[in-house]
């Protein structure tokens, strides 16, 4: 009789707890929906978090890495779905890998995320970004590649957006790839900077307002001056 009452007392706690996870599970998808409706950022990350303790699930994993890095909290993106290669993870988190480990001047980690979307999905956008981080990890011939590819697969309405000045602006991406190739060419020979004076005035004839541009003539122009002023 003592077992029977033993056995049904367990029962009871196992449906309860189950019952309990449940309703706990509904209610943080309640609470999340909510949150969205808000535009409440951390109220979604909250929500995520308790319902992925919950019920792990990736596809919800990539998602809060997502909130996270598109919150500018890289660190916390990269801590939800780790920094590792991995051919298999879904194009989210590929993407959440390569944005949060780019902004976090990590370069060559940043590349190999930035690859492996390239690979799956090619377009310009992913060129200039993956000559960009070549430049910085000194593959002026990797850049060179992605740079040709870049420049011929721009559409005119494409564009890209720069952050160097107080107010973010947007140039040409075939502007950009213009940049990129003149730091290119100023990287293979930098006692001969007209090369890269011509290439970065094509840059500035599609766009004018091209900030980041103008700041590389005007140091070009320095470095030209430099060079021919009597030693």
């Amino acid at each position: 009789m003592k077992n029977a009452v033993l056995v049904f007392l367990l029962l009871t706690g196992f449906a309860n707890q189950a019952q309990t996870k449940s309703d706990l599970y509904k209610h943080y998808e309640a609470f999340y929906d909510q949150m969205r409706l808000q535009g409440d950022v951390d109220g979604v990350i909250n929500a995520l978090t308790h319902l992925n303790v919950l019920v792990p699930s990736k596809e919800r994993m990539d998602t809060l890495a997502y909130i996270y890095a598109n919150d500018n909290q890289y660190l916390q993106a990269l801590n939800t779905i780790g920094i590792e290669k991995n051919e298999s993870d879904s194009d989210l988190g590929v993407q959440v890998k390569a944005m949060s480990l780019k902004a976090l001047n990590q370069p060559k980690r940043a590349l190999e995320q930035f690859e492996i979307l390239f690979k799956r999905s090619p377009n310009a956008y992913l060129a200039y970004e993956m000559a960009d981080l070549k430049i910085q990890v000194g593959d002026d011939k990797g850049a060179t590649e992605n740079i040709t590819y870049g420049i011929a697969n721009a559409q005119d309405d494409m564009k890209y957006a720069f952050y160097e000045r107080q107010q973010p602006y947007e140039v040409s991406l075939k502007a950009a790839l213009l940049h990129l190739r003149a730091l290119v060419e100023f990287n293979k020979d930098q006692n001969n900077p007209d090369q890269a004076l011509a290439t970065i005035e094509e840059a500035l004839k599609l766009d004018p307002n091209f900030n980041l541009a103008s700041l590389s003539k005007q140091a070009l122009e320095a470095r030209k001056q430099e060079l021919q002023a009597p030693k």
